[in-house]
């Protein structure tokens, strides 16, 4: 499990390392922009199985911590849905991953 280290105190939220590649690259995408916005995220059942939003803003520190010291490979489809979302007015939402067999099953 890796981490997104969210503000000058430090508040730790932890993503397997898959996802968090994913995050990495559409809150990089906005942040260079200079766009701000909403990321949210079903909670883990050990912190009270909720849902956690934070707002992103290019001025806010971020640091992304992998455990791995591989780069996971990157779903496009999964990174277009992210995008998709972080341009909408909710912000970004996380979603499950698109399942290969479902991305295979929509093209043909």
């Amino acid at each position: 499990m890796g981490s997104l280290i969210y503000g000058s105190a430090g508040i730790e939220v932890e993503f397997d390392d898959r996802v968090l590649e994913h995050l990495q690259i559409v809150i990089a995408t906005k942040l260079r922009r200079r766009e701000s916005f909403f990321f949210s995220w079903r909670d883990a059942r050990k912190v009270g199985d909720g849902r956690s939003s934070i707002w992103l803003d290019p001025g806010i520190p971020l640091y992304f911590k992998y455990s791995g010291g591989r780069v996971p490979s990157v779903n496009r489809e999964w990174l277009g849905e992210l995008t998709a979302s972080s341009n909408s007015s909710s912000g970004l939402v996380l979603t499950d991953e698109p399942s290969l067999d479902n991305s295979a099953k929509r093209r043909a």
